[in-house]
C-alpha cells in the first residue's frame, strides 16, 4: 500500500502545481479556453415546475438557440437572461450580494434580486407575465466569464425558486449562455482501490479543473474539490497521437495505450482497461483546450472497475 501512495505522489506533482495556477482563473471569473475550430458553445434554458408553483404552472420546457432567442445583459454583479421562445417569455435575474461579484459557487438564501437586503444574493424568475413579490431560493454558478468591459460573456448556472413563501412548491431551472461542458463524474465498484467503492460528480461550482499536455503525446487532467483530488493521464500507443472518436485498449503488452487515473492519495502500480476519446481539441501551439473522454480502469490485479467521464470544454 505504501508503494501505491508514494507512486501517486510522484505522478501528481506537476498536476498539483497546475491546479494551483488554475485556482485563480482570472479572479474566479475565467472559464476553460475554447479550442480553435472546436465545439460550439451552448446557449439554452430549461425549467421544471411542480404543481402549485405560480410561475411555472406545473409545466416544464426547454429552449435552445437558434430556435429560441436568448440574450444576456449585465455584469458580474447582476445579470438578466431573457428567453423568447414561441409565445413564451422568461426573465431570469441572478445577482451577487450588494457590492460583490458573481463567482463559481453556491448562493443560498436568495431574495428577490431588485430588493435583496444585507449580504443576501438575488434571484428573480418570471415567466409569461407571472412574477413573485417575494422570492425564497438559491442558485449555483458553475462557470462565469467577463470581457474587458466587465460584460458577462459566458454563464452556466442553475436555480431553485419558491414564490411568496419558503414552503411554496419549487421552480427549478438551468441556464447556459455560450457555455462549454466542465465536469468530472466517477463510479467505483466495491474493491476498487482508487475510488474506494464511492461515486461523485464534480462541477465548476465546487471544483477547479486543469487540462494540459502529458508525456508521450498524452493529455493530462486534474480536478480538486469536495475534499477530493484526482488526476488522470491518457496516452496513445507509442508513435501515435490521441484521436477523437477512438477507443483505446490498455493492456500490459508493450506498445499498448496507457491510462492512469489516481484519486485521493490512491494510485496503481499498473492499470488495464479502456478509454474512449469522444472529443479532443488543441490550440495552434499544441496545448489541449477541450477533452471529452470515458474510461474504465482496473488497478493492478483487481477485477473491480473504476469508471468515469471527463468533460473539459468539449
Amino acid at each position: 500500500m505504501r508503494v501505491r501512495l508514494e507512486r501517486w505522489r510522484r505522478s501528481v506533482g506537476s498536476a498539483a502545481i497546475a491546479l494551483c495556477a488554475a485556482a485563480g482563473l482570472g479572479g474566479a471569473l475565467a472559464a476553460p479556453a475554447a479550442a480553435a475550430a472546436g465545439p460550439t458553445p451552448v446557449t439554452s434554458y430549461t425549467y421544471t415546475s411542480v404543481a402549485g408553483d405560480y410561475i411555472g404552472q406545473g409545466k416544464a420546457g426547454t429552449y435552445r438557440e437558434p430556435t429560441a432567442k436568448i440574450t444576456l445583459t449585465g455584469d458580474a454583479g447582476a445579470v438578466r437572461v431573457r428567453v423568447e421562445g414561441g409565445e413564451d417569455l422568461w426573465d431570469i435575474d441572478i445577482a451577487a450580494p450588494k457590492g460583490e461579484q458573481l463567482r463559481p459557487g453556491v448562493y443560498r438564501d436568495a431574495e428577490r434580486a431588485a430588493f435583496r437586503t444585507g449580504r443576501s444574493p438575488g434571484l428573480d424568475v418570471g415567466g409569461n407575465g407571472r412574477g413573485c413579490n417575494e422570492v425564497y431560493g438559491q442558485f449555483t454558478v458553475n462557470q462565469i466569464a467577463t470581457d474587458a468591459s466587465g460584460a458577462v460573456t459566458l454563464l452556466d448556472a442553475s436555480y431553485t425558486q419558491k414564490c411568496e413563501s419558503a414552503t411554496a412548491q419549487p421552480l427549478k431551472g438551468t441556464l447556459k449562455y455560450r457555455a462549454l461542458p466542465l465536469s468530472y463524474a466517477y463510479k467505483s465498484e466495491p474493491g476498487d482501490w482508487i475510488g474506494q467503492g464511492k461515486s461523485a460528480t464534480h462541477l465548476g461550482a465546487t471544483s477547479t479543473f486543469t487540462l494540459q499536455n502529458a508525456p508521450d503525446g498524452g493529455v493530462g487532467f486534474a480536478v480538486e474539490g469536495k475534499r477530493e483530488e484526482w488526476t488522470a493521464e491518457f496516452r496513445p500507443p507509442p508513435g501515435e497521437r490521441l484521436a477523437s472518436g477512438r477507443t483505446y485498449q490498455v493492456t500490459d503488452a508493450q506498445g499498448s495505450a496507457r491510462m492512469d487515473v489516481s484519486g485521493n492519495h490512491h494510485g496503481c502500480n499498473t492499470t488495464t482497461g479502456e478509454f474512449t476519446v469522444d472529443r479532443l481539441y488543441f490550440a495552434d501551439d499544441g496545448t489541449p483546450t477541450g477533452l471529452a473522454v470515458r474510461f474504465k480502469q482496473f488497478c493492478d490485479d483487481s477485477t473491480a472497475a473504476l469508471t468515469g467521464t471527463i468533460r473539459h470544454g468539449a
